[in-house]
């Protein structure tokens, strides 16, 4: 306890208060700028810490990851171009409410919500961190793809009232996802004879041009149109009492889910912000509000965002494993300090792993308070002309991009999948399935394929394993639930007379 309260002080400090300042400044700024992210600065970051104490390197390197997951709401609301894959989700509930002139309530909502899910997932790094670590030791290769599977099944939910339309654009996402590296063999298939698609499509220029790219095309086709101009002011991101009670319930399961995912290895925040979504979809008495402008959409994808960024620290530091690329950086910060990850961090590096346990909670306190003051001047960009605006989105979409791999491959990618989204939002299919799709396959591939090699080619301990058949039957539980919504939904738009 003396450990913990000592590492506290010092992280007050001038120097670690700098670095987690500097560090949050950076990351919301990386963040909110579709192309980048918040792996790209840590890992360009990174060579800088060399010579820097071990607890201020790894206090600047974790800020900055806090500060990219929360900056990629900014966009994502704004523009419905998420500056980070995680931010996917909120763009299905944010930018419906920047097109109705809530865009400061929608960045409000958002900023608070990743700021309690940030909180949250803390507490359990500071007390849960070696348990719940030894529990994620029990997944194996089937564990893993039942929750994978569970995700998939989720696709329906998150279709918004249209279910056939929901699963055909997931499916089209797992056969994007399909070329590349075979993740057994590590042979490229699929390919098609071009050296660029060994290792099939870049999940990044993917999302910028479905997202970003498809509504730019949309925006430019009505560049005559005029619309209302935003008058965020600064009141209006805050809840009153009475409405902060009523996200209570979704921020907490939330941030559970978002933390529990973050655990697992492997697994990410995009696919926790997704679980999240579609829970607090099958537990809403409204769902067919989610998508349309929804406040519990966005509280749901940015509370489990931002507590997955604290839960995938517990397997790090206490087993050495990283849930995300991320972290796969912070584990090569760690290495790079000479300090080995793992239960004797604890005993031999106390003070350090307590020093980022701290950085991590002020960091959240800094995120809250920068979000909250530089959003209000970053919101007016919506106020720009489309015809000023448009070709200068497109400059930092086609720089970001092109600095992801220096290569203009990704360039044309971006774009052709730009009007692959804007044809299929033409078409009614919406989008957040398909990347859902795409983001899930390799995991779910891989997992199995790994599974079989195992088990010699035997599905069976999908069901013989306890932790497996458990979320094999919450997918089929989804499933009827979600079935069972569109039913009804249906049901009442014919008693309505509306079909």
């Amino acid at each position: 306890m003396e450990q913990v309260v000592t590492a506290f002080i010092h992280m007050l400090s001038p120097v670690p208060l700098m670095y987690m300042t500097a560090g949050v400044f950076l990351g919301i700024v990386v963040g909110a700028v579709p192309g980048l992210s918040g792996s790209m600065l840590i890992a360009l970051s990174l060579p800088l810490t060399f010579y820097m104490d071990s607890t201020n390197a790894l206090t600047l390197l974790i800020s900055e990851h806090i500060g990219a997951m929360t900056g990629g709401l900014i966009t994502a609301i704004l523009l419905r171009m998420p500056g980070t894959a995680a931010s996917v989700v909120t763009t299905f509930d944010g930018y419906p409410m920047a097109k109705k002139g809530l865009a400061g309530r929608a960045i409000g909502v958002g900023i608070i919500s990743s700021f309690v899910g940030g909180n949250i997932s803390w507490v359990f790094l500071l007390l849960l961190a070696p348990p719940l670590a030894s529990l994620a030791l029990k997944f194996g290769p089937f564990e893993f793809f039942s929750l994978v599977l569970m995700a998939l099944v989720l696709i329906a939910s998150v279709g918004q009232g249209e279910f056939l339309k929901g699963l055909i654009s997931g499916a089209l996402g797992l056969l994007v996802a399909c070329p590349g590296l075979d993740p057994v063999l590590g042979m490229s298939r699929l390919d098609f004879g071009f050296s660029e698609m060994a290792e099939g499509f870049g999940l990044l220029p993917v999302l910028i041009g479905l997202f970003g790219i498809s509504q730019l095309i949309k925006d430019a086709s009505n560049i005559r149109q005029v619309y209302e101009k935003n008058t965020m002011i600064f009141k209006e991101m805050f809840f009153s009492l009475k409405e902060f009670k009523s996200h209570v319930g979704n921020m907490i399961r939330s941030s559970f889910l978002g933390t529990w995912i973050g655990i697992l290895p492997g697994i990410g925040a995009n696919i926790g912000s997704i679980v999240a979504y579609t829970a607090a979809k099958n537990a809403s008495k409204t769902p067919e509000k989610f998508g349309t402008g929804f406040e519990g959409g966005i509280v749901a994808s940015e509370a489990a965002n931002n507590a997955n960024i604290c839960g995938a620290l517990i397997p790090l530091i206490t087993l050495g494993i990283p849930g995300n690329p991320v972290d796969a950086i912070l584990l090569g910060a760690l290495t790079l300090h000479d300090l080995t990850p793992g239960p004797l961090l604890f005993k031999n590096n106390g003070p350090v792993v307590y020093g980022v346990m701290a950085a991590a909670f002020y960091a959240n306190i800094i995120m809250f308070i920068l979000t909250v003051g530089m959003t209000v001047y970053i919101a007016k960009i919506t106020n720009i002309l489309k015809s000023i605006l448009i070709p200068v989105i497109v400059a930092f979409c086609v720089l970001g991009t092109f600095a992801l791999g220096n290569r203009m491959f990704d360039v044309w990618v971006m774009f052709g999948f730009g009007l692959v989204g804007f044809l299929l939002e033409k078409a009614g299919i919406p989008l957040g399935p398909f990347v859902i799709g795409i983001i899930l396959c390799p995991i779910a591939e891989e997992k199995i394929r790994s599974g079989l090699m195992l088990s010699m080619g035997s599905f069976m301990p999908l069901f013989t394993r306890p932790l497996s058949l458990f979320f094999v039957l919450v997918a089929i539980g989804v499933l009827i639930w979600s079935l069972r919504n569109e039913y009804l939904i249906h049901k009442k738009k014919k008693k309505g007379g509306l079909i």
